[in-house]
């Protein structure tokens, strides 16, 4: 077996118990792990079919409208002295602020929504009123769904580009269907701790998918890990194996950016921490004037790159780094990591790094960009673990 060989192992149909991995090189990752342990049962769907179907008939049930921003009348909820309502424009009917709309209306008119919230709903709204009425930012844009009543979904500013949930749950869906096995791509398995093993078959459930969405956004992650890639060996001689996985997020009612980030991966466990992850890329749009426009040219079209490219060259990377010795001596070693910014004591925790892991110290590009993200997983504050793990991926990008 060579190391451009990708193992195919579902060839037989037949459920594959696993393959062994070493988690302990590369990246960790949590970003996933975060969505996992946050996210209630009513935000975790089983299939992207199920999570598309959800986000598109709220999509459906909403609209947008601009309107004059001094033309907004808020008033307390006649029937409900602690809640309150907009008068919008245009409107048939008053319109309830979420929580989370509450929150941007106050900002905007740079009134704190925190301390709103606080206050009776009649005192809020004639701060809320008085806010809106001075404010320098003209008009507004609305987000309204109608589902028995009418809500405020979100409010921006008039040029704010909404790329909506759905939009970019389809993308991924042409990619991965269903996202359940039906393809290539699907829910990862689970990391077996006890020997050492990734299952990629695991039954998905609440518990377990990697799909999500709230009011505010969605989430999704996937991987290809019946098909693993051989990228070298490991020093007891094992292939060194890794698989494909991709995340995306979005929020249409402006939470947060529109992402996709893709990277190689040697395991997934049980709480959706990523380990082993190598060649991490990540694009952002933000929803400005033209994000939908970036995102059909640039976003899908990136996300499809990756889903449908050869492996080959992250591949050749790994076993080009293995082979390019640069240090042979303990004072090589030293001035190639000093003169590539690590500090003496980190160079040193670098160094003894590949001595408990590999049994030698660091010789190989390879070597050092493994001991660096070994010693970038120990440090307790993620800005330090970020900029060494960044310096990790310019060397091996070198």
């Amino acid at each position: 077996m060579t190391a451009a060989q990708i193992l195919d192992i579902t060839s037989n149909h037949t459920r594959f118990a696993g393959y062994k991995v070493d988690p302990t090189r590369g990246e960790r990752i949590s970003r996933v792990s975060s969505e996992w342990f946050s996210r209630p049962d009513d935000q975790r769907y089983l299939s992207l079919s199920d999570l598309h179907t959800s986000v598109r008939e709220r999509a459906e049930c909403s609209r947008t409208r601009t309107v004059e921003t001094n033309a907004i009348r808020v008033e307390a909820t006649r029937d409900n002295a602690e809640r309150m309502s907009l008068i919008l424009p245009g409107a048939s009917q008053p319109v309830a602020p979420t929580h989370w709309s509450f929150g941007q209306l106050s900002s905007i008119v740079g009134a704190p929504p925190a301390y709103l919230r606080q206050l009776p709903a009649a005192l809020a709204a004639i701060n809320l009123q008085y806010g809106l009425s001075s404010s320098r930012t003209e008009q507004l844009k609305t987000l309204e769904i109608e589902d028995g009543r009418v809500e405020l979904r979100a409010v921006t500013s008039p040029d704010y580009g909404r790329i909506f949930d759905h939009e970019l749950v389809e993308a991924v869906r042409l990619l991965a269907g269903d996202g359940t096995g039906d393809t290539r791509w699907k829910v990862p398995g689970v990391m077996d701790w006890s020997n050492g093993t990734y299952n990629p078959n695991v039954d998905i459930t609440k518990d377990t998918t990697t799909l999500y969405a709230s009011d505010r956004d969605v989430f999704v992650f996937l991987v290809d890990d019946l098909n693993p890639i051989e990228a070298g060996r490991l020093k007891n001689g094992d292939a060194d194996l890794y698989f494909r996985g991709f995340y995306a997020w979005n929020s249409e009612v402006g939470a947060k950016t529109l992402g996709i980030a893709s990277f190689y991966l040697r395991a997934v466990c049980q709480n959706r921490n990523l380990w082993g992850v190598e060649d991490f890329e990540e694009l952002t749009i933000r929803h400005s004037k033209y994000a939908a426009s970036r995102f059909a040219h640039e976003a899908a079209p990136a996300l499809a790159r990756f889903a449908n490219s050869s492996p080959m060259p992250f591949i050749n990377g790994v076993k080009s780094a293995r082979q390019q010795i640069v240090a042979r001596t303990d004072e090589d070693r030293t001035n190639f990591l000093q003169k590539r910014g690590f500090s003496k004591a980190d160079s040193a925790k670098i160094i003894d790094a590949v001595l408990a892991e590999e049994d030698r110290k660091p010789e190989s590009l390879f070597d050092f960009v493994q001991g660096i993200t070994a010693v970038a997983r120990r440090k307790p504050h993620q800005d330090d673990r970020l900029t060494l793990e960044g310096k990790a991926k310019r060397l091996l990008a070198a």
